[in-house]
C-alpha cells in the first residue's frame, strides 16, 4: 500500500491530537488508581464506558471518516473514538502515546457458521435480534466442531507495521500485539449451533448429550489457545486493555516471576469466562455444565474475571472455586445487596447499571444520579468498578451519556 499525502497528514493530525492527549499526567494517576483496585489495595470506584452506539453519537461530524483506504479508515476509527471518548465521556479511561499494529493471524474456526435469520430495528445498528437455525441435533453432528488451525502472517504483519511506523514517527509509539485476551464464552457460541429452548431443556433431557457437546467445544478451544501460545501469538493484557467484560486491566501482578517476553503464556495474563444463557439455570447445573468446563480454560491464566450479562447472586459459591480470581461481574438483573454480601471485600465487584435508562423516551438525569449512589451505598467497603456498557441506543442523543459520565464521574470523586 502507498500513503497518499491526503491520508497521511489527516492520520498525524488525529495522532498529534492523541500524543497531546496522552502526555497529560493524568493518566498515569489513573493507571495507578485502576492497578490499586485491581489489586484490592483502594475503594475508590472506577468508571468505564464500553460497547457504545457509535452510529449516533456524532454531532459536529467529529467521527466522519477521511481517509481513502479500508486499512487506514479502522486506524482513523479508532483515533477518531479515542478523541470523541477524552473529550465527551472520559470518566476512568487512560490514552498512552502508542498506537497498536495488530499481528496478522488467520483462524480457521471451529467448522461451523452461523445460520442466522436476523431482525433489526435500526439499520445502521450493529445490535438485532437473531433467530438460530439448528446444526448440531445428534450425537454425530457433534463431529461438525472442528479444531481450529492457527497461522500467523509474519509479512503481511511485517508491511503494516513499516507503513504504520512511517506514518506516525516522531508522534506515536507503533506497538505490534498479538491477542490480548479471549472472549472465552463456550455457551454464547455452542447455543447458536443447538438452538436456545433446545440447548436448555436438554440440560435436563438429554444432559450426556450436552456434556459431549461441551467437552468436544472446550477441546477445540484449548487447542486454539495451545497453538497461540505455542506460536508466540499471545500480548500481555495488564495494560489499557479491557479485562473480561469489566474495565482495564492495569495490575503489577501480571505476568508471572518468569516471564519470557518472547514467549508469553496464559499465565501472563488476565482471563475470563462467561455463560450468559445460564442466567435462569440452577446453581448445581450452572457448575455441571459450564463451570466444570469452564474450569479447564481459566486454571492456566494469572488471575481471572468471571461473568457478564447473567445474574450470579446466587452462584458465587460456585464462582468461588475459580482459580486466581479476581473479579466478579454483577449485572443489572443481579440482585446487588445479595451479591455484596457473599463478596465482600474478597473480590473486586465489577457492577453494570442498566443502560436501558440512556434508552428510555425521556432522559433523566438526576435518576442517573440517585442510581449510582446506590450502588456506592450497596457496596460500600467494596472494590468496585462500575462499568456502563451494551449500550444499544442513547436515542440519538449522545449528549445523554455524556452527561452520564459526568454524573458518574462527580458522584465516584464525591462519594469517595
Amino acid at each position: 500500500m502507498n500513503v497518499s499525502r491526503y491520508d497521511r497528514d489527516v492520520l498525524r493530525e488525529l495522532a498529534e491530537k492523541i500524543a497531546n492527549i496522552a502526555a497529560l499526567p493524568i493518566h498515569n494517576e489513573k493507571i495507578k488508581m485502576w492497578k490499586e483496585v485491581n489489586s484490592l489495595k483502594s475503594k475508590r470506584p472506577m468508571v468505564w464506558i464500553n460497547n457504545i452506539p457509535w452510529h449516533e453519537m456524532g454531532v459536529e461530524g467529529e467521527l466522519e471518516l477521511k481517509t481513502t483506504n479500508e486499512f487506514y479508515r479502522k486506524i482513523e476509527m479508532e483515533m477518531r473514538r479515542t478523541i470523541y471518548r477524552w473529550k465527551n465521556m472520559r470518566v476512568d479511561m487512560v490514552v498512552e502515546p502508542k498506537i497498536v499494529c495488530p499481528l496478522v493471524i488467520n483462524n480457521s474456526g471451529f467448522g461451523i457458521e452461523e445460520d442466522v435469520d436476523i431482525k433489526k430495528v435500526d439499520s445502521d445498528s450493529d445490535v438485532y435480534s437473531r433467530h438460530f437455525h439448528i446444526q448440531i441435533k445428534e450425537e454425530d453432528d457433534i463431529q461438525k466442531i472442528k479444531m481450529p488451525k492457527i497461522s500467523y502472517n509474519e509479512d503481511a504483519t511485517g508491511q503494516n507495521y513499516q507503513i504504520m511506523t512511517e506514518i506516525f514517527d516522531g508522534i506515536l509509539e507503533v506497538e505490534k500485539c498479538g491477542t490480548p485476551d479471549y472472549w472465552f464464552a463456550p455457551w454464547d457460541k455452542l447455543i447458536t449451533w443447538l438452538g436456545i429452548q433446545e440447548g436448555l431443556t436438554a440440560l435436563a433431557l438429554r444432559p450426556e448429550f450436552i456434556h459431549k457437546c461441551m467437552e468436544r467445544l472446550i477441546q477445540a478451544y484449548s487447542s486454539m489457545l495451545d497453538q497461540y501460545e505455542k506460536q508466540n501469538l499471545l500480548t500481555l493484557n495488564n495494560g489499557n486493555y479491557r479485562t473480561g467484560s469489566g474495565g482495564l486491566g492495569y495490575i503489577d501482578e501480571l505476568p508471572q516471576p518468569d516471564f519470557n517476553p518472547k514467549k508469553v503464556k496464559a499465565a501472563d495474563l488476565w482471563g475470563f469466562a462467561t455463560a450468559q444463557i445460564f442466567s435462569e439455570v440452577s446453581p448445581q447445573m450452572h457448575e455441571e455444565f459450564a463451570l466444570n468446563y469452564e474450569l479447564h480454560w481459566l486454571k492456566r491464566f494469572g488471575l481471572n474475571y468471571y461473568g457478564c450479562c447473567e445474574a450470579l447472586h446466587k452462584k458465587i459459591d460456585i464462582v468461588k472455586k475459580i482459580p486466581n480470581l479476581r473479579k466478579i461481574s454483577i449485572s443489572p438483573w443481579a440482585n446487588l445487596e445479595e451479591a455484596v454480601l457473599q463478596i465482600g471485600d474478597s473480590y473486586v465487584i465489577s457492577v453494570k447499571p442498566n443502560p436501558s435508562i440512556l434508552a428510555e423516551e425521556s432522559w433523566d438525569p438526576e435518576r442517573a444520579r440517585r442510581d449510582l449512589i446506590n450502588i456506592l451505598e450497596k457496596t460500600k467497603g467494596c472494590y468496585v468498578e462500575i462499568i456502563m456498557k451494551d449500550i444499544s441506543t442513547v436515542r440519538y442523543q449522545p449528549q445523554r451519556l455524556w452527561e452520564w459520565a459526568k454524573i458518574a464521574d462527580e458522584v465516584t470523586q464525591n462519594y469517595y
